[in-house]
């Protein structure tokens, strides 16, 4: 059985909606990040980075959003979740997920998590990271608005895996201070995929 781990309000959602997309026969274990449970031994034998999500499968570990999707999409074929008899297409939506893994998801860090580029005694430094957030992060969703959501998901017409992971992403435009409503078909994804069932229900599992 697969085994997520995680904590609430975290990048492993888009995980966690895959598999609920899927249908896939998995258990989750929560992490308490308040707690510092992710650097503790026990988790760093399971993922040395000390983050999540993590996903714990027959074959070993896998970390990292778009690797887990990916491996989400390829072991459940008939959920019809990336187009997977199409290299380009493919290809495609692995760029956009490396793109909110690599820019969206770094721009939004460095509003808690400064401390992971400069002095944690660096007051001023951080605060300077955090000012720049709005902006950096909205311009992000600014390029997304306009040539990469294609509507009404990520890719058109078919729902994939990149649409759990925008979502996820969207959800934290308001803490780092970007209006969503300048971005009006980021907004309506994100209405849309609040709806779905799979959305729903590893929300509820998340805060449970």
């Amino acid at each position: 059985m697969l085994k997520l781990f995680y904590s609430p309000n975290s990048c492993a959602l888009a995980s966690h909606i895959a598999l609920q997309e899927a249908g896939a026969d998995y258990e989750t274990v929560r992490l308490d990040f308040r707690a510092n449970e992710q650097r503790k031994p026990e988790y760093l034998a399971i993922n040395p980075k000390g983050r999540v999500p993590a996903l714990a499968t027959d074959r070993g570990i896998l970390t990292e959003t778009p690797a887990i999707l990916a491996y989400i999409a390829q072991s459940f074929p008939k959920a019809r979740l990336a187009p997977l008899d199409d290299a380009f297409a493919f290809a495609r939506l692995q760029a956009f997920n490396s793109y909110l893994c690599s820019t969206v998801h770094v721009a939004h860090a460095h509003r808690l998590r400064g401390y992971r580029w400069v002095d944690a005694d660096d007051a001023a430094a951080i605060a300077a990271m955090q000012k720049k957030v709005p902006q950096s992060v909205g311009e992000c969703f600014d390029l997304i608005e306009r040539e990469m959501l294609a509507g009404p998901w990520v890719m058109g017409s078919a729902y994939a895996i990149c649409d759990p992971y925008l979502f996820t992403l969207a959800q934290w435009l308001d803490g780092d201070g970007v209006d969503i409503a300048r971005f009006p078909k980021v907004a309506d994804h994100r209405q849309r995929m609040a709806e779905r069932p799979a959305v729903r229900a590893a929300i509820a599992a998340e805060l449970g």
